[in-house]
């Protein structure tokens, strides 16, 4: 027997209809993510100006419509951010901007936030930066402690 997914409107909009889907031409920085158990692959484009401001951000993914919504929810979230601002969007902020999602799709939103630290990662770098609280990237995001935490199961 099948669960059934409830997701929001968000959800479905983002997911039909995807902000910012594509690549950028010589981006500041570019993180790929992915979690080995689901097959989702989040690929994440940054551009970003001389001010460490996000001008213009850009995603690729490979996966269910659930990391497709949170990839172009993410994009959102960051442009126009600084770099800081930008390293502080996290999961819970992906998933609130969704109006939620269900337990089995919260490692998206995991995947969105790792994405934008990888692109992060990538562009501190290409121009020899430290970034406060940046960490290195992880190549594959596992169901971790964190989603459990969150309610996942």
């Amino acid at each position: 027997m099948s669960q059934v997914t409830e997701y929001s409107e968000k959800v479905m909009d983002h997911f039909s209809n995807p902000r910012n889907m594509g690549e950028l031409e010589n981006p500041s920085g570019v993180g790929t993510v992915g979690n080995a158990k689901c097959g989702d692959i989040m690929r994440m484009y940054l551009d970003i100006d001389d001010q460490q401001v996000v001008r213009e951000a850009k995603f690729k993914t490979f996966g269910c419509g659930a990391a497709v919504a949170t990839s172009s929810m993410a994009t959102e979230l960051v442009k126009g951010k600084s770099v800081n601002e930008a390293l502080d969007v996290t999961n819970k902020a992906v998933m609130e901007a969704l109006d939620g999602l269900p337990p089995v799709k919260v490692h998206c939103s995991l995947l969105a936030e790792q994405a934008i630290h990888a692109a992060l990662w990538d562009y501190a770098e290409k121009n020899d930066l430290k970034i406060e609280g940046l960490k290195p990237p992880v190549n594959d995001i596992d169901e971790t402690e964190e989603f459990y935490e969150m309610g996942g199961e």
